[in-house]
């Protein structure tokens, strides 16, 4: 029996099966958005499900067991599909002929790198902004895990079509920057020879920044003593600023962290008050108002005054309580600044954000996304994705103090010590909103409990099983570009053991695991599937050893090792692919 060749996107192409066998039992008006198709909870129940009659029942006017029964009558014809079984109060099971899956495999060797590719984006442009850390020192553990599942998020979305802008938001306006620059005029004097003695309370202790002191004094000679703070202030904050985001992207680069745009906080109040200007645009709108604020029932004082004041109609939004904009000194809040940033991200066309915080900043959100509805007229939508704490351990034991940073141990510390794919592939290998630790010594432990060591590992394996099959295959290519048509001619009817069938279907699932994680923002998604895909190759591959006919390399059957080799090229591909959206390196050899 010979079935039709499926697309790259086999669980898509089942779907579209599905749904026109829903439209020959409720006709072409039918609405079949929520009709889905997934892989079962048990793998015993087929290849697929779905819930196509449980949430079509009451358009059709069926009991969802009796219309399942009439779809899954539909999709008995379908030359694709083996069997059909309906369970339970309405679910539809299906079993795929097993041709199916040698012909995923081959959307895999025709598409390579690209397999999985999807533009269920549709170009949309999305506006990611992560790490946005504040410039006053240099990274520690907990902004590199913003700054990777940014990066890793921004990766996923760009590979699923959508036209991907990666922005940082530099808070250099605020209190905070003050401090900094009255550090670094400390250092500035300690390097024109003055004894400043220990660091002041209040004032940054690090040695990071003896070098902004030193180019200061080099730049300036003495002559920012003689003059009073409010004339030295902005020099020092600037240059100060300009060297602390040169060491920020530094740490950043050194994790394979890039973005596209940096975005001064401080642009928003020089060269025109754009803070002031949204509040009254807001307020022509009937946003903002004068009014006081309830004591809040909690006793958290801290948006409430006793007074009257500018506030932001956040309840109209969702919100729990209207927020202030203006403070008692008629200075801007911190969240009507963030209005203005967030209106100039509406102002240039993104009607998605993804934002990526820190778990402290849980209850700035709904806020937050009530504002992003007022500016947008309700046309934008801003997803908040919290990043949890990271408790760095060695070897089980706490690690917390750094001598660069005179408080924490640096991002840029464990880079260096443990490389950037241990990092990156440690930090995604956990979901966002769970708190991770992360242990120095077992992120560079060769064993199956490490994560990224497995998954690498997966990939050189396979490469090896190229560079052993040359011995017997002399003529077998170096490169996959080079194996294409042998590996597209394969006998992959042959790949038949239930090991191999098991590696088949992973394969399959990659193009909707890329679209189900793009669409949640959940790129630890792609580090889960990885890990169970070189799982699932490093058992069938020990299988071998001990079952002489279960290896990739078979002596006098070419037939068989070429098809098997096709295999093992799709699974070195999808690692590939993989380990390149989390921003890890996929090794030929681990030594």
């Amino acid at each position: 029996m010979t079935s039709p060749a499926p697309p790259q996107h086999l669980f898509a192409d089942v779907l579209a099966r599905v749904r026109a066998a829903c439209a020959a039992q409720l006709g072409n008006d039918a609405d079949l958005a929520r009709v889905v198709v997934e892989p079962p909870r048990d793998a015993s129940h087929g290849d697929m499900a779905t819930n196509a009659a449980m949430v079509l029942a009451k358009e059709a006017g069926k009991k969802p067991r009796d219309l399942a029964e009439a779809i899954a009558a539909a999709l008995r014809d379908d030359p694709v599909i083996a069997k059909v079984d309906v369970a339970g109060p309405g679910f539809i099971n299906l079993t795929l002929v097993p041709q199916v899956w040698g012909e995923a495999l081959r959307a895999v060797l025709a598409a390579g790198l690209d397999y999985g590719r999807s533009q269920i984006g549709a170009a949309e442009k999305v506006n990611v902004e992560y790490v946005s850390a504040n410039p006053t020192g240099p990274m520690h553990v907990g902004h590199g895990r913003g700054a990777v599942f940014g990066d890793a998020l921004a990766n996923l979305l760009a590979f699923a079509g959508y036209d991907v802008t990666r922005e940082y938001y530099i808070n250099d306006a605020g209190a905070q920057v003050d401090v900094l620059a009255r550090s670094a005029f400390l250092r500035y004097r300690e390097a024109l020879g003055e004894n400043v003695g220990a660091i002041p309370d209040g004032l940054y202790p690090g040695d990071y920044l003896v070098p902004v002191g030193a180019a200061l004094a080099a730049e300036q000679g003495t002559k920012l003593t003689t003059m009073p703070e409010s004339e030295w202030l902005p020099i020092v904050r600037a240059k100060a600023i300009a060297m602390m985001m040169d060491m920020i992207r530094d740490d950043l680069a050194a994790l394979d962290v890039r973005h596209d745009v940096f975005f001064s906080e401080r642009s928003l109040i020089e060269g025109g008050d754009k803070v002031g200007a949204t509040i009254a645009s807001l307020r022509d709108s009937g946003q903002v108002y004068e009014g006081r604020l309830e004591p809040p029932k909690g006793g958290n004082l801290e948006d409430w005054e006793d007074r009257e004041q500018t506030l932001f109609r956040s309840t109209a939004f969702g919100d729990d309580v209207d927020r202030p904009l203006l403070k008692s000194d008629g200075s801007y809040t911190y969240f009507a600044s963030d209005i203005a940033y967030h209106k100039s991200k509406v102002d240039r066309g993104f009607g998605n954000m993804i934002d990526v915080w820190g778990a402290d900043h849980g209850g700035y959100i709904k806020r937050m996304q009530a504002a992003v509805k007022a500016v947008s007229g309700g046309k934008a939508e801003l997803d908040v994705k919290l990043v949890q704490l990271v408790r760095l351990l060695r070897a089980g034991e706490p690690v917390k103090m750094s001598k660069r940073s005179g408080e924490f141990v640096t991002l840029r510390e464990v880079v260096d010590e443990v490389g950037r794919s241990a990092v990156r592939f440690d930090m995604l290998y956990r979901k966002n909103d769970a708190v991770l630790d992360f242990d120095l010594a077992k992120v560079i432990e060769a064993s199956r409990d490490n994560p990224v060591f497995y998954v690498q590992y997966g990939h050189a394996r396979g490469q090896s099983v190229f560079r052993n099959a040359r011995t017997e295959m002399p003529d077998l290519p170096e490169t996959a570009a080079g194996r294409a048509e042998l590996f597209g001619a394969a006998r992959l009817e042959r790949l038949d053991d239930a090991g191999e069938l098991a590696i088949l279907k992973r394969l399959a699932l990659y193009p909707r695991l890329i679209e189900a994680a793009a669409s949640a923002h959940e790129p630890h998604r792609v580090a889960f599937y990885l890990y169970d895909l070189a799982s699932e190759f490093h058992s069938h591959w020990t299988r071998g050893k001990d079952a002489p006919h279960l290896r990739f390399i078979i002596q006098n059957d070419r037939e068989l090792t070429v098809a098997r080799l096709a295999l093992v090229q799709g699974i070195v591909t999808v690692l590939a692919s993989g380990l390149a959206l989390l921003g890890v390196e996929a090794p030929d050899e681990m030594r």
